[in-house]
């Protein structure tokens, strides 16, 4: 631990001046928030990406083809919200699409359990076509459909230096799970309690 806070003090002896202080104020409360051990170390995914317990992460950032970017952002305004059907793919805690570099590029970053081939191989199967009226939108995309779909990907992903997960030993199942036991809890203290 001392090494790696003297290497923390090396790295920050030419930072601006609030990463200084910030670095000086951590280290007066204790280096084991940033330095401690971990409830879990982030590992990879598998063919790209990194995973936290059983939660993963796949961070995107493609090229718009000529006019992906005005399609896209028009079709996620009608959804309105409504990715009702990722759920079928039964292993998607969230996504996020947000346009770069003057809607040049697309990030498309969401977190998933488990492995890497089996996600992709699950959009593939459960909503091929969903995902390229997303994904179409980008140059070269191949389509859902295509072997060399996962290629396709593994080029433009970009795996995470750092990524924190609250419950990284949660999968969407179990979450869901557990919030249909509490609710069922509650309703049953409050009927008893009545």
């Amino acid at each position: 631990m001392e090494q790696n806070i003297q290497k923390l003090r090396e790295l920050y002896a030419d930072a601006p001046e609030v990463g200084k202080q910030a670095l000086k104020n951590v280290l007066q409360k204790g280096a084991t928030s940033i330095m401690g051990k971990p409830r879990t170390r982030m590992e990879s995914a598998g063919r790209v990406g990194s995973r936290q317990g059983r939660v993963s992460e796949l961070t995107l950032i493609a090229p718009f083809v000529e006019g992906g970017a005005e399609r896209l952002r028009a079709f996620l305004q009608l959804r309105d919200g409504n990715f009702d059907d990722t759920d079928r793919v039964g292993t998607v805690h969230d996504m996020r699409f947000v346009f770069l570099d003057n809607d040049r590029k697309l990030l498309f970053c969401t977190a998933y359990d488990d492995e890497w081939d089996p996600y992709i191989d699950d959009f593939a199967t459960k909503i091929p076509d969903e995902l390229d009226l997303f994904m179409s939108n980008c140059v070269g995309w191949p389509g859902t459909r295509s072997p060399s779909v996962k290629d396709w990907i593994a080029k433009y992903q970009v795996t995470a230096d750092g990524w924190y997960v609250a419950n990284p030993d949660l999968t969407v199942a179990e979450t869901m799970r557990l919030n249909r036991v509490g609710h069922a809890l509650e309703e049953f203290l409050d009927k008893i309690s009545d």
